[in-house]
């Protein structure tokens, strides 16, 4: 082999570690973002479920203003327990499907 072939081969060579390095850095930083995701995927998910307590908490409170409340204020009761009907009429046919 010519000297020009060797040094063409050796530069070749060079170039297939350099890309061979890129590589394994790519792999490493794929499985550390996807290790990330995952993480903030489950936090996302414990978030919502503490905002769905808070809502039912919220609710719940509302309800027991309702029927704290005057006289007056019965037909607001009402409609608060007919809000609360339909959202677990919607949750049940939810669990329906």
């Amino acid at each position: 082999m010519s000297i020009e072939g060797q040094i063409v081969t050796v530069k070749l060579k060079g170039h297939i570690e350099q890309i061979i390095s890129k590589y394994e850095v790519a792999l490493s930083d794929n499985i550390s973002l996807k290790e990330q995701l995952l993480r903030v995927t489950n936090e996302l998910e414990l978030k919502n479920n503490r905002i769905k307590e808070l809502e039912q908490k919220v609710e719940q409170m509302q309800l027991a203003d309702a029927f704290a409340a005057s006289t007056d204020d019965v037909k607001e009761a009402k409609k608060r327990i007919g809000k609360i009907v339909k959202e677990i009429d919607k949750c049940i046919s939810m669990l329906n499907d």
